[in-house]
């Protein structure tokens, strides 16, 4: 293992060490007890591991030493095998949990569905992917919140904004914006032919009441109407529902699935400062690839599209040409594999980058 590793390890547990002592201080506010504890719980992993690989080591110099014996040196070289091969697992676990972190991998999240090309077969696609992404967080435990939808004539979705809370939900979901396109016999099709209809979905950490992006009122044009859809004679006589004009991006946000116009409007600013912040993030990234794209090309994710072939019944992702033969699965919720993937690609991008 490279000395900057050893040290940036041995930093790692004198830092933790000062995080215990803190959070058993007397006097720290409850803010900084969750930033302590967040940090804490990025360390203690790291440390462990640590403390494993310094002991698996300990144990392999020990077996060396017993070499000279004629008697125990069967044993003593199993035992240098055993921990060699340990020791190389310990390494590859520590490099990777020394990776930079995305500091908002913990966050909430909004995920917006929308229908693109294809017409009707586009929304109802839009739907199946709105209820996949409602089964994965069911699946993971993660809370779901629906803010807004408009619906298609056929009981598709011509868009709508989830919003998922749990530990860790954007930095699970955050590699699937991005274009997702079906290949499928539409309903509405009467001679059996394979149509191609697309959706985009975009992913957005919910910003910090705190560090969230300023947004200047007067930039806003803010209107109200009644809520569209099933709700009975209350949404049919109030204007509950709210839509959010930000005028100077042109960014519109709807929000109309609570009976309080109130709360309808305090969730379209969460949504429009989420994707202010996202605008923003694009933004800085774009200028960032601009200057290296003519070395080392385009690999952002979200310039790569998956593809559902239902007929074929397989799920391909062409960013990492993983092809999964499950897509009955993958439409129910069952996105781990994929995603897993996913993350290790990114990992191991990360990895030859630092190499």
């Amino acid at each position: 293992m490279k000395a900057s590793l050893r040290d940036k390890l041995d930093a790692a547990a004198r830092r933790l060490e000062e995080i215990d002592a803190l959070l058993g201080a007397e006097g720290t506010d409850a803010q900084r007890l969750r930033e302590l504890g967040s940090e804490r719980s990025d360390l203690a992993p790291v440390v462990a591991l640590h403390a494993d690989l310094v002991a698996c080591e300990a144990a392999r110099e020990q077996a060396r030493a017993l070499l000279a014996d004629p008697e125990m040196r069967g044993l003593a070289e199993e035992e240098v095998r055993s921990c060699g091969e340990r020791i190389e697992q310990l390494e590859d676990a520590l490099q990777c949990a020394l990776l930079p972190r995305d500091p908002d991998d913990r966050k909430a999240a909004f995920l917006e569905v929308r229908a693109g090309t294809g017409g009707e077969e586009s929304a109802l696609f839009a739907a199946d992917l709105l209820r996949m992404y409602t089964r994965y967080a069911e699946r993971r435990g993660w809370r779901t919140e629906l803010l807004g939808h408009s619906d298609s004539d056929l009981g598709g979705v011509k868009e709508a904004v989830l919003r998922i809370s749990g530990d860790g939900v954007y930095g699970r979901l955050k590699f699937e914006s991005g274009g997702h396109r079906v290949q499928r016999v539409p309903a509405t099709e009467s001679q059996g032919r394979i149509h191609t209809s697309a959706a985009t979905v975009a992913v957005m950490p919910e910003p910090d009441a705190q560090a969230a992006v300023s947004i200047n009122p007067a930039e806003l044009r803010i209107d109200t109407f009644r809520s569209s859809g099933a709700g009975g004679q209350h949404i049919n006589k109030t204007d509950s529902a709210v839509r959010i004009t930000h005028l100077p991006t042109g960014l519109v946000v709807e929000c109309q699935d609570d009976r309080s116009q109130h709360r309808n409007k305090a969730r379209a600013l969460e949504v429009l400062a989420a994707r202010l912040e996202q605008r923003q993030r694009q933004q800085a990234q774009e200028r960032e690839a601009a200057q290296r794209r003519s070395l080392v090309g385009s690999g952002d994710r979200s310039d790569r599209i998956r593809t559902y072939n239902v007929p074929q019944g397989r799920v391909t992702d062409h960013r990492i040409n993983l092809t999964l033969h499950k897509i009955d699965a993958i439409l129910g919720g069952e996105l781990d594999e994929m995603l897993d993937a996913l993350h290790a690609e990114h990992q191991a991008e990360q990895l030859a980058a630092l190499g």
